[in-house]
């Protein structure tokens, strides 16, 4: 049966504060370990003021230490924003601090806007062509200290945190498969190559020391409620928030509204309905026929679920609806 998790963007939300955006992380990973999802991610954002989850590792300790089991990590960290040394030295305290929960998700992008990249990377083409040895050296950083070896990550070396690799494109695949990782398709705002993607990574997949066969997690936004209007109507933030990105008007997470007419242009509406087409919006019944469609679509092993939700109360009603669709799926299969 196909894993769920969570896919927390610690969102800043209109009238919130930072303070109250990481608190409500605290209670999403809560709820995702109760309702029995398999992990929590949290993904490197910079320069936006309706994001809080900037300094990564810090906000991942705090969704560990306010859980007890779940899996908590990264999705992810953008590699080339740093040094491996530095992000195995982070990982391996948070490794160190909550034992055998602790993930490393990796992307190339910079996630952020080009000025604040440059003022993070100060060299971007280096930082972006040297992913692929970037991770391999991380990988090093991690795995068990050779005799010898120089420098050594103190705390990482010997936690062999997990890698997987985060991507929204054929290169992505393809280094995927070419070092064994488990790859993780940001199918939840970039769907056009999903498929092809896929394909490429499940066909071409060289087994490694950490991963015998292709792992697949997929990711999609999502908004559930006891009926399709509420959650359509809890969804329009979400909207909104991506019609503001796309005009280059980040800010924070807007209340929701009854009708986005007005708010987006047309071409704004087509472009983002192509952008959303995964998405699983709706009541328990549309929301369960939606999500085996992409389930069964992708053959995905597990679903990472974004939940672009205003109310931290309806966030929290949507964890749980999701995870009684999971019983519901594993139960009709």
């Amino acid at each position: 049966m196909t894993a769920f998790s969570i896919l927390d963007l610690c969102p800043v939300v209109e009238g919130g504060t930072v303070g109250e955006a990481l608190d409500a992380t605290r209670q999403m990973a809560k709820a995702a370990e109760t309702a029995g999802y398999t992990r929590f991610w949290l993904a490197e954002h910079h320069g936006m003021i309706g994001i809080a989850s900037a300094a990564t590792s810090i906000v991942i300790s705090e969704a560990a230490r306010a859980t007890e089991t779940l899996r908590v990590g990264a999705g992810g960290v953008m590699l080339p924003n740093h040094s491996p040394l530095v992000i195995a030295e982070q990982f391996g305290t948070l490794a160190a601090l909550y034992p055998g929960r602790i993930d490393l998700g990796l992307g190339r992008a910079p996630g952020t806007d080009m000025l604040t990249a440059r003022a993070l990377r100060r060299n971007l083409e280096a930082g972006a062509e040297s992913f692929p040895n970037d991770i391999l050296e991380l990988q090093a950083y991690l795995g068990d200290a050779a005799e010898g070896q120089k420098p050594i990550a103190t705390p990482g070396a010997g936690t062999h945190v997990p890698l997987y690799l985060l991507g929204s494109s054929l290169y992505s695949a393809h280094l995927a498969a070419a070092l064994g990782m488990p790859y993780a398709f940001a199918s939840h705002f970039a769907p056009e190559m999903l498929f092809q993607a896929l394909d490429i990574y499940r066909r071409n997949f060289k087994p490694s020391p950490e991963l015998e066969k292709p792992y697949v997690i997929a990711g999609v936004q999502g908004a559930m409620a006891e009926t399709d209007e509420e959650a359509d109507f809890l969804f329009t933030s979400g909207l909104q928030s991506f019609v503001a990105l796309r005009r280059n008007a980040r800010g924070k997470m807007p209340p929701p509204v009854k009708s986005m007419d007005g708010i987006w242009s047309e071409m704004e509406k087509l472009s983002l309905e192509h952008t959303f087409q995964f998405a699983v919006v709706g009541g328990p019944e549309k929301a369960r026929t939606k999500m085996a469609k992409f389930v069964a679509d992708t053959g995905a092993d597990e679903v990472i679920i974004s939940m672009p939700i205003h109310s931290v109360a309806a966030r929290l009603k949507s964890v749980a609806l999701f995870a009684e669709m999971r019983h519901a799926l594993k139960q009709a299969a």
